[in-house]
Parts: structure tokens; C-alpha cells; sequence
């Protein structure tokens, strides 16, 4: 777990338009790299997000997600995504909509020791959900396989992985993914982290983008009855040039 309050559960979902194809379709919210520890056995967690992605062509928002996950056994969570797409153009008119579904399963098979990390995957598929005619989605379902490790050194901790997304959409394209993620806890409420992310060109348009964000949490916001909020910024430093950030609460 990233921190005693926040776990990192889930996905963030592609639009699935070749014009956005290179948004990542993953990620521990709030980061793009996600980690391997489930929600403990028989809990819940819900967040409501909003993205945004300002790449080659245009600009993409989630506004608002929804994310929900539960634990029905240890090691094991499952997790759903629903996300509301506004895609704006910069030669076309804008479009909104349901986006492409997303679930998945993450399941730890290797606990953590003082000398050990944890290890665990989270395959996920996004399901044809959204209008691919206004670019809302892919057009076809799709998945991902990654791998993620997690290790914690007192107020720090690590963790980063990755695998291979599988997309036969017409135009679209199989890639690898990768990232990995430092954060600290600054205080008892306050968790910063940064993190690097790459993937390969998910389209046969695109090219590969690699990330570098920053963000974390900020815990037990008593105006919302001790939920978290949630967020990130970042930029591309190499490849598609792209501007990212994520706001949510938990």
C-alpha cells in the first residue's frame, strides 16, 4: 500500500481516439505507475477524478471518473473505471461522452519482507464502451498484462513494474509500458512522490512518450469527512510532447 490511507487501485482510462491514442491506460491513482498491493480482505474504496492530457492535436479530458474497488479475499481486489471523455480537437469539433469501461484484477503473489518486496499484477481491460466514430473509444476491447514491485524503507517507499498492452483496433498497435516511483510521507497527513514513465507508440501514427510527474496525497480533509485528495502534474521529456495532470478525491 502507498500510504495508510490511500491505496493505489486503478486505472486511468484512454479515450481511445487514434488522435489520443498515447495517453497511458494505466495508472495508481494518482500516478501512471501502479503498485502491487490489493485492498485488505473484504473492504472497499471509491474515488471520483478528472484528467487531463494536452498532446499532438488536441486536448483530452476525463470529467468526472469513476473508480471503484473491493477486496473479496485476501490478495485479490477487482476493480471498475467508468469515465465521462471530453475530447477537444485543435482542428475539429469537440466531442463528450461515455469513454471505454475499464476493469481489472490485481492479485499479490509474493508478500513483502524486510529483505523481500512485494510483487504482484494487474491485467486490465478496456471494454468497447465508448463512440470510436467521435473518439470517445477504442473501438474494440483491449487489455494489458503489467508487473508491478513495491519495497518500503521507513517513511519511503518504491515500487514501478510494467508489461505489454495488446490493442488490434484498426490503426492501433501492441506496446510496451513501463514506469517506477519514489515517494516519502513529509507528515502524518502529507505523501509527495515523483516518478518516470515510458510507453511505445500505441498507434501506428504515434510515437513512444516517456514521462515525469509529481504528485501525491493529502489525507483526512475533514471538510469531506476525512477523505483524500489526490493529485499530479507532469510533462513528457522525451518523444510525443504531452502535458498531463490528475485531481480526485478518495
Amino acid at each position: 500500500m502507498k500510504n495508510t490511507t490511500v491505496k493505489a487501485a486503478a486505472g486511468l482510462a484512454a479515450g481511445g481516439a487514434l488522435l489520443f491514442a498515447c495517453q497511458a491506460a494505466l495508472a495508481g491513482p494518482p500516478f501512471m505507475t501502479d503498485d502491487p498491493e490489493p485492498l485488505a480482505p473484504q473492504h472497499s474504496e471509491a474515488y471520483v477524478f478528472s484528467t487531463m492530457d494536452k498532446g499532438p492535436g488536441g486536448t483530452q479530458y476525463l470529467a468526472p471518473a469513476f473508480e471503484f474497488n473491493t477486496s473479496p479475499a485476501e490478495d485479490i481486489h477487482l476493480h471498475a473505471m467508468v469515465p465521462y471523455v471530453n475530447v477537444m480537437p485543435d482542428d475539429g469539433p469537440n466531442q463528450h461522452g461515455l469513454g471505454d469501461v475499464e476493469l481489472g484484477v490485481k492479485y499479490r503473489f509474493v508478500h513483502e519482507t524486510d529483505s523481500r518486496p512485494q510483487v504482484g499484477i494487474f491485467p486490465m481491460f478496456e471494454l468497447r464502451t465508448g463512440d470510436p466514430d467521435k473518439g470517445l473509444g477504442n473501438g474494440k476491447t483491449w487489455w494489458t498484462l503489467p508487473v508491478w514491485v513495491q519495497k518500503s524503507f521507513g517513511p519511503w517507499t518504491t515500487y514501478g513494474g510494467g508489461g505489454r498492452a495488446f490493442n488490434s483496433a484498426p490503426g492501433m498497435r501492441n506496446y510496451n509500458f513501463g514506469g517506477w516511483l519514489l515517494q516519502r510521507a513529509v507528515t502524518e497527513d502529507l505523501i509527495l512522490g515523483g516518478e518516470v514513465f515510458a510507453q511505445g507508440a500505441p498507434s501506428v501514427d504515434a510515437e513512444h512518450t516517456t514521462y515525469v510527474n509529481f504528485g501525491g496525497y493529502y489525507n483526512n480533509i475533514k471538510i469531506c469527512g476525512s477523505c483524500s485528495l489526490l493529485f499530479r502534474v507532469g510533462h513528457s521529456v522525451a518523444g510525443e510532447t504531452h502535458t498531463d495532470a490528475y485531481l480526485g478525491l478518495y
